[in-house]
């Protein structure tokens, strides 16, 4: 028994810029890889601890509505462990940093994984809450170096949701449960490696085909006539997959998507819509994203080469030969939008045309690859509210006021761009 109360933080650090513009909008542990997010699992690895969120203050409002009574940016005990958003986890982290001991960090490289504190140690770094936590704000304590994932970009969260899929529904125990209702017509192939939560109706003619990996269907999720799921892939609550939909392994969508035609190992955040025909591939894409019909995005070049990715303004070499769309939240694309290999397109955005727009698409663009001009911020809101309330969901006063804030912290990056406010016809 622990002679002082002890606490998990889940922290950002510098590291976070390289996530824009996903984390515009949410802190880096509320993304999603395999069946939850990098948060819930860091969460999981601690079992029954008081977890405590910090996050840029930017994000404080938000976090707080989503976080059912949780500590935000605010030291609630004795003692901390402190976790790296950024750190996916994995069986055993708990014994490779261990919740007992002294004040320490533990490292990998210039990052900090981890950092165990308490008293002056604890009190100095909570006077840095609302900020990206860096390595000298721990001062001077001693570090050890361990073995952790740490992720860098939004495409090594794609390019590791295939395995992440496959060994944390193992680690569920529940492949094999099939409490939905799933039609006579349906064809489950290799069934003893999917499962279908409760409330969940697989139509006639669905494929569900666990061959190469496990499905997870979640909770009151449609799967409409003719769709063909391959595993790994995991379907999240309230789902609705289209007819005739074709969605291949590594596949994650979160909860409330609807999606149709062709999805290749992709991650979804949730509540956005592929509704129709076109190719989704290699894609990390945010949430209450809607992606026109037969909106296409390219994921691989055709010299076979790596693709190079545009973040805050500098280009990184994925060392992939496979990435494709990364999309902010409340962006919009139109029929037949056409995305080249590794493209960026920003929170707010709304994207159609012929040709091939930029790779690099700030926040609040509106046109494509004639144009791009400042899609205007009150319209956009009026579209976001219409859009929530479509689904049950109220825009809140608090995230009304963080797209505002968006808005102006990515003016910088619009003037740049030479995108302007000019009047659009």
């Amino acid at each position: 028994m622990r002679e002082q109360s002890m606490a998990l933080v889940l922290f950002e650090d510098e590291g976070v810029e390289n996530f824009l513009p996903l984390t515009w909008t949410r802190p880096v542990w509320d993304l999603r890889c395999g069946l939850s997010t990098l948060g819930e699992k860091l969460v999981a690895a601690y079992p029954e601890n008081q977890v405590i969120k910090a996050c840029r203050r930017l994000l404080e409002p938000v976090t707080l509505e989503r976080s059912a009574g949780l500590a935000v940016n605010r030291i609630e005990s004795e003692r901390a462990l402190f976790l790296n958003g950024r750190l996916l986890a994995r069986p055993g982290l708990s014994q490779r940093i261990p919740l007992d001991g002294p004040d320490g960090l533990f490292v990998q490289g210039e990052a900090v994984v981890a950092a165990r504190l308490g008293g002056a140690n604890l009190e100095r770094i909570g006077e840095r809450l609302g900020n990206p936590l860096r390595r000298k704000d721990f001062g001077d304590l001693p570090a050890q170096e361990v073995e952790a994932e740490m992720v860098q970009y939004p495409w090594n969260l794609v390019h590791r949701n295939p395995h992440r899929i496959e060994s944390e529904a193992a680690e569920a125990g529940i492949l094999g449960q099939i409490e939905g209702n799933v039609n006579k017509g349906a064809h489950l192939i290799n069934a003893h490696h999917i499962a279908i939560a409760r409330d969940s109706v697989i139509k006639p003619g669905v494929v569900l085909d666990a061959s190469s990996g496990p499905i997870i269907i979640g909770r009151d999720v449609l799967v409409m006539s003719h769709a063909v799921i391959e595993g790994p892939t995991y379907i999240g609550d309230g789902s609705k997959i289209k007819v005739g939909a074709k969605i291949y392994a590594g596949t994650t969508i979160g909860p409330v998507c609807k999606i149709g035609g062709e999805v290749d190992e992709s991650i979804f955040q949730g509540y956005s819509n592929k509704q129709h025909d076109g190719f989704v591939g290699h894609s990390y894409i945010g949430s209450w994203v809607n992606i026109g019909a037969d909106t296409n995005t390219s994921d691989l070049k055709n010299n076979y080469s790596t693709v190079k990715v545009p973040i805050n303004g500098i280009e990184v070499d994925s060392q992939s030969i496979f990435v494709g769309l990364i999309a902010g939240d409340h962006t919009k694309t139109g029929i037949n939008t056409m995305f080249n290999t590794g493209t960026v397109a920003g929170v707010g955005c709304n994207l159609f045309g012929a040709g091939f727009p930029a790779k690099w698409i700030p926040s609040f663009s509106w046109g494509g690859a004639d144009r791009l001009v400042e899609h205007r911020l009150e319209k956009m809101l009026d579209t976001a509210r219409r859009v929530t309330a479509r689904r049950g969901v109220d825009l809140t006063q608090a995230q009304d006021a963080l797209l505002r804030e968006v808005f102006r912290a990515t003016a910088s990056a619009r003037s740049e761009a030479g995108i302007t406010g000019a009047t659009r016809s």
